[in-house]
């Protein structure tokens, strides 16, 4: 599905939209993040969302103590002020009563105003102006410095013993390899928001290099694993 047929622009985003808060689960646009929703409230919110417009905004709890709330139904726990709307574009039903889905990133936006509301899942106003370009894809992909992220890339996974499917990564586009890798990072929350907030992919890609560059520095161990 192509997303940016059917969102050209901040107005057909919708002015009302559920938040789904998630420490360390990042969603960027054109990203796609699979979701295994169990909790009722939630559920409530994707049947919801599944009728509706299909779209759920991701957002992280604001600090740890947030983090620790976040399964608590009766509970409220501060956010950031930013996430990333996504569409719901694959789900199934399981026979225990699960939804897992796949959320597909559409569009930053900033919390302009949280609504009183009788439904058990929060809903905002979201407001995407500021946002904007993220509706166009690529944009200025061509000044992401591929070869110095593809560098600190290959260092890391030596660091851990780590491998990655080289063929997927030499196909991905600039925008995509960038946005993969920040949402695939093993980064604490507050590190995953500096990627989702940062200006553009350019500047997204110089944080994803900090982070990976300073993660190395202090890498004292080895694991074992395989990246894909």
């Amino acid at each position: 599905m192509n997303l940016s047929s059917i969102y050209a622009s901040p107005d057909d985003l919708p002015g009302r939209m559920p938040i789904f808060p998630l420490g360390g689960a990042l969603l960027l646009p054109r990203g796609q993040l699979p979701l295994n929703i169990f909790e009722p409230r939630y559920l409530a919110m994707t049947n919801a969302a599944i009728s509706g417009d299909r779209i759920i905004g991701m957002v992280q709890p604001a600090n740890e103590e947030a983090i620790a709330r976040q399964s608590d139904p009766n509970a409220k726990p501060p956010v950031y002020d930013i996430g990333c709307a996504g569409r719901i574009t694959s789900f199934s039903e399981t026979e225990d009563g699960r939804i897992v889905m796949t959320l597909t990133g559409v569009c930053r936006f900033s919390i302009a105003e949280e609504m009183s509301t009788v439904t058990p899942y929060r809903i905002v106003r979201p407001d995407f102006d500021r946002f904007a370009d993220d509706l166009t894809p690529e944009l200025n992909e061509d000044k992401v410095n591929r070869d110095h992220l593809l560098d600190v890339f290959r260092r890391y996974l030596a660091a851990h013993q780590l491998e990655a499917d080289w063929e997927s990564v030499n196909r991905s586009s600039n925008e995509s390899l960038v946005n993969t890798l920040s949402m695939i990072s093993p980064y604490p929350p507050s590190e995953k928001q500096a990627l989702l907030e940062a200006e553009d992919i350019v500047q997204r890609s110089e944080v994803l290099i900090a982070l990976t560059e300073m993660a190395l520095s202090n890498t004292t161990g080895e694991t074992e694993s395989r990246l894909q």
